[in-house]
């Protein structure tokens, strides 16, 4: 009992209280943040790395600037390509019976020359009137389904001779038409969607007083 007494009796250690410190003092045990020359010297050198780096330019902004200006070249390329793709099917689709329009042409030719054939005096009597009637109607037919097709027909009289539509069988004299001017049409042309699939065989007049400097062409 007695020595259970003595040993309560013992006074505990007592534990310091920092809590009334200053904070300085607390300021004071914290390490400082290491400064740059405290760096390992692998960090230095990273360090270094990355300021010469801004100053040398990078090759790589070459190279990149080179694939650019190949990409743009390419795409550009790419959309021509489309452009063509897209004009030669437009051109397909409008030009696909050139060759069937001009087989066609011969029928209207041989229409024309058929009511040009009758003399006007039989023209308008009994059975050849009537025949000659049917005969206009068909060839208003036929020419009106030229237009609706995009042909359009080339009956140059009185026009000025021109190479890209007109082929010149040849010249006559004619003192009172301006020389050039397409005096007679031996064989009507036609265009097909503005493009020439048969030109205009026409006759050209060559007399008349030529203006200073006028020349006429006749070469198809």
């Amino acid at each position: 009992m007695t020595t259970q007494k003595q040993q309560s009796a013992d006074p505990q250690p007592e534990t310091p209280d920092t809590s009334d410190r200053p904070a300085e003092e607390a300021a004071a045990q914290t390490p400082d943040a290491p400064a740059a020359a405290d760096l390992p010297e692998s960090e230095q050198e990273i360090l270094e790395a990355l300021a010469d780096d801004t100053a040398v330019p990078d090759p790589r902004d070459q190279e990149i600037a080179e694939l650019k200006d190949k990409l743009l070249r390419a795409a550009a390329e790419t959309e021509n390509i489309r452009r063509r793709s897209v004009r030669d099917r437009e051109d397909a689709h409008k030009f696909a019976i050139s060759r069937f329009a001009q087989d066609l042409c011969e029928i209207a030719d041989n229409l024309g020359r058929a009511i040009a054939a009758v003399p006007a005096d039989q023209a308008k009597e009994g059975v050849v009137a009537t025949v000659i009637e049917g005969v206009e109607m068909t060839e208003r037919t036929l020419l009106s389904v030229f237009e609706r097709h995009g042909m359009t027909m080339i009956d140059p009289v009185g026009e000025k001779f021109d190479p890209n539509l007109h082929e010149a069988m040849t010249e006559i004299e004619d003192p009172s038409t301006a020389p050039g001017t397409i005096v007679q049409v031996f064989q009507t042309g036609f265009l097909l969607n503005d493009r020439l699939i048969r030109p205009a065989r026409v006759i050209v007049a060559r007399g008349g007083k030529k203006e200073v400097g006028e020349t006429v062409d006749t070469v198809a």
